[in-house]
């Protein structure tokens, strides 16, 4: 049986060899040229290594009590960096907002704001935030593209995915 992994989330950079169409220039068969392509995606890696940072930084104070002022300023990269993901993702598609992978987002917000009102508590829901977060990210398309709405995956259809600048 052949191992079938998921590359949805993962997609190649352009290459001169796939058919183009006729009036797209060289190199842009995509919407983009291969530059522009690994810029948008090298990007995108940055923010998540920070994004995990932040949350990797904030962690210890969160889980043992730390005092805030130790471990604010990972919280606050891990927000900022956050939220700038998801615009990034709602940007690219609209259906994340409906998709598993955004409505998920949402409860781990709802989690995180329930710390003010259950901060006994805090350690017990950072930990179900950083669970949902890897078993979501890592989770196969079929979880990550279930729409909560059309009780399905629904996906993008080809060509519709929006490029992050425009």
């Amino acid at each position: 049986m052949k191992n079938k992994t998921d590359t949805s989330s993962c997609r190649q950079a352009p290459q001169s060899n796939r058919s183009a169409p006729k009036d797209a220039p060289q190199g842009e068969e995509f919407g983009m040229s291969e530059t522009h392509f690994w810029i948008q995606r090298l990007s995108k890696t940055a923010i998540r290594a920070l994004h995990i940072l932040g949350i990797a930084g904030s962690a210890g104070g969160i889980l043992y009590g730390v005092d805030k002022s130790l471990w604010l300023h990972w919280w606050i990269m891990a927000m900022v960096t956050g939220v700038i993901m998801t615009v990034l993702e709602i940007r690219q598609s609209r259906l994340w907002l409906i998709q598993l992978k955004g409505v998920l987002t949402y409860v781990k917000l709802a989690l995180i704001g329930s710390f003010y009102f259950l901060p006994a508590h805090k350690p017990a829901l950072f930990i179900t935030v950083l669970l949902m977060s890897v078993i979501i990210a890592h989770g196969p398309a079929g979880l990550r593209h279930y729409s909560v709405w059309h009780r399905r995956r629904i996906d993008d259809k080809p060509g519709k995915k929006r490029r992050m600048n425009g």
